[in-house]
């Protein structure tokens, strides 16, 4: 299991690392996070639903995404709420409180899942969240170190040096652990180093001195690594030479799905923006309204902070405007949510340019999807995750035909366009043809795929080189031999 000092210290990063070092090396391997909190979610193979990180990690294994591997994701819908899903299936909205004590329940499905994937792989790396140390959570914990008491489980932790304060990381945290915690560590990992190995030797020395647990590795600040976040949004921008093509994408206060962007991100003709409600709007040529765990809410955030007029003006001038999932619940006449699924119950008016009217419904739609799309020759493959249904004349105009089905809508002058699928820009053909419809006509190459698959590749090298592998090799099946 991979623990992390605090939160973003590369445990995601660390397992899919370690999954694709063991699946190259022919080991029957599995990931497994007991509990996420993330609003990044991926659909499996099983019509379920769990955190898109874990569904990258089964990608480094070489495997389908399952729910088994992520049997209890959180969804934040408010600062103190969230939907609560377990095995893929939503089972409700619970205040913090309230979830607090239901971990019990939660607990059981979490082993439940484990045991299953026990039987089917030869090994399993699991995954941590947040920090193991935060001692308000500690009570009924089954994230941490109560799921790995649980199952009797090694622990490795690692810690981000690129924020500084590693060794405080990774002393304090191992000091507010109880001794039987404190004895299932087998090791450190440090993530991130730029620099010179031998002049951090002088610490690895005393780390290793004063807890007397080994550094397994230290790993280099890759800079070059492309693999979706878990949940924070990315706010690097890659540089590039031949940007012809301005995508700005609103950080709604509940973005889910921003995952939908990275292919945007790191195409070499586009230059994707994420833009705080608050900051200054750059000229774009195309506007994207992202999926929303929220919808009404973060609506009327967009209203607030003035984004309903500049997305006016912005087709005034001949923009494109794209919703995805509930950014194309945004774009119709009225948003209805009666029964408070996402909120308060009641109604909202939508922005209005797409002739539907959506309502909330207690059943989430969860299905992986395949098909072409409607205005180009291009294969279109994605997924949804949604609880809305939109009726109204716009969707005779469709987007997608999935499985011979219309699917989104596209207005009479072709410049406002919605779906609910999510994964538009991974096929390289439907990205290519939503950039030409954006206005990028002429186009390299692009396979985001392709690069996922090469950053899966370099990261499993990077542990294979810098890893201690002698003092994990109690813990992987016998004559195990990395590759």
């Amino acid at each position: 299991m991979v623990q992390g000092t605090t939160s973003d210290a590369g445990k995601s990063t660390l397992v899919a690392g370690l999954c694709r070092v063991l699946y190259r090396s022919g080991v029957a391997v599995a990931p497994f996070k007991p509990q996420n909190m993330a609003l990044n979610a991926a659909v499996t193979e099983d019509g379920g639903e769990i955190g898109r990180a874990q569904a990258v990690q089964a990608m480094a294994c070489g495997l389908p995404p399952h729910t088994d591997m992520n049997p209890v994701l959180l969804k934040p819908n408010s600062d103190t709420g969230c939907q609560v899903i377990i095995q893929g299936k939503v089972v409700g909205n619970q205040e913090a409180s309230t979830y607090h004590n239901y971990k019990k329940t939660a607990m059981q499905a979490v082993l439940q899942s484990f045991r299953r994937l026990q039987q089917q792989y030869a090994c399993i790396v699991v995954e941590g969240a947040g920090s193991p140390a935060e001692i308000n959570l500690r009570a009924n914990d089954i994230a941490n170190m109560g799921f790995a008491e649980a199952v009797d489980c090694p622990v490795i932790f690692v810690a981000d040096i690129d924020k500084g304060g590693v060794f405080a990381h990774l002393v304090g945290t191992l000091a507010l652990l109880s001794e039987s915690e404190q004895a299932r560590v087998v090791g450190f990992v440090i993530n991130k180093f730029r620099g010179d190995i031998a002049l951090l030797q002088p610490g690895l020395d005393w780390l290793e001195d004063r807890t007397g647990k080994p550094v397994i590795g230290v790993l280099p600040y890759m800079h070059d690594l492309h693999l979706e976040a878990e949940d924070a949004v990315a706010n690097n921008r890659a540089k590039k030479t031949d940007v012809q093509l301005t995508v700005v994408v609103p950080v709604l206060p509940h973005i889910a799905n921003h995952t939908d962007f990275d292919a945007l991100r790191l195409h070499p003709q586009v230059d994707l923006q994420f833009v705080r409600l608050s900051e200054p709007v750059p000229a774009a040529d195309l506007i994207i309204l992202p999926g929303s765990k929220n919808v009404r809410g973060d609506l009327a955030a967009l209203r607030q902070h003035g984004w309903e007029p500049l997305i006016a003006r912005h087709l005034r001038y001949g923009g494109k405007v794209l919703g995805i999932c509930g950014g194309f619940q945004m774009l119709g006449q009225q948003l209805h949510d009666p029964l408070a699924i996402e909120g308060e119950a009641g109604s909202s008016a939508g922005l209005g340019w797409l002739a539907m009217e959506t309502t909330l419904e207690p059943h989430k739609q969860l299905k992986q999807v395949s098909g072409k799309l409607a205005f180009a020759e291009a294969a279109v493959q994605g997924y949804e995750i949604h609880m809305g249904i939109s009726q109204g004349p716009a969707l005779r105009h469709s987007v997608h035909l999935i499985d011979g089905v219309a699917e989104g809508a596209l207005s009479e002058d072709g410049q406002v366009a919605g779906s609910y699928i999510h994964g538009l820009f991974d096929h390289p053909q439907a990205c290519a043809a939503w950039l030409q419809w954006a206005g990028l006509p002429e186009q390299v190459a692009y396979d985001y795929t392709q690069l996922r698959e090469q950053s899966l590749d370099k990261l499993a090298d990077s542990v294979l080189q810098h890893f201690n592998w002698s003092a994990l090799a109690p813990y992987f099946p016998k004559d195990f031999m990395p590759a």
